[in-house]
């Protein structure tokens, strides 16, 4: 990989807190490329996402919430929301073990492998946001070949499907930006 997972997490997190910091108060209940999830939801999601890459870092389990709606897991206004966990992140970033094993569900991991799902996700979902909210948000290329280097070789069933955190591949558009066609490979439909 050409990205190390605690840069590309860091530089998500930039990304991500700057579409949190733009999106207006009122399009929080836009609905999201993610099927049944408004913005609020997809923010409420990706804060567990990174609790767990905090937890992950901290060589600690996260158990994912149980909730009804991931919107009901913003607890606060959700620009405070966010620089909460966010500002938790990067706080834990500093000096992390990247060789450090830790117990998965996957079996022991390295701290770099349990962080790089985290870090990809934090691209995607500002995307997720940025499209429901009218921002737009480009994926750099050196991220996708992250995402890339560290997703392609996993079973396609530990990765796509239903509860899993792609669907199917997208055919992306002939004239597809790099990002564009990122996205449809995380079975978004990029416009």
């Amino acid at each position: 990989m050409t990205v190390e997972p605690d840069v590309a997490f860091g530089r998500g997190l930039d990304v991500f807190g700057d579409v949190v910091d733009r999106v207006d108060d009122a399009a929080w209940s836009a609905p999201s490329p993610c099927e049944g999830w408004t913005a609020l939801d997809v923010l409420g999601h990706l804060g567990s996402a990174i609790r767990f890459g905090v937890a992950a870092m901290r060589g600690e389990e996260f158990p994912w919430p149980e909730v009804d709606r991931p919107a009901d897991l913003v607890d606060a206004e959700p620009k405070a929301y966010w620089a909460l966990i966010g500002g938790q992140a990067r706080a834990t970033l500093v000096g992390v073990d990247l060789d450090a094993e830790v117990d998965t569900p996957m079996g022991r991991r390295t701290v770099g492998d349990r962080l790089a799902f985290p870090a990809v996700d934090l691209f995607v979902h500002a995307w997720d946001i940025g499209t429901s909210t009218g921002l737009p948000v480009e994926v750099p290329e050196d991220i996708i070949d992250f995402a890339h280097a560290f997703i392609d070789p996993m079973p396609t069933e530990m990765v796509r499907g239903g509860g899993r955190a792609f669907g199917p591949e997208v055919e992306p558009p002939a004239d597809a930006t790099p990002t564009e066609s990122f996205i449809a490979w995380t079975g978004r439909t990029p416009r």
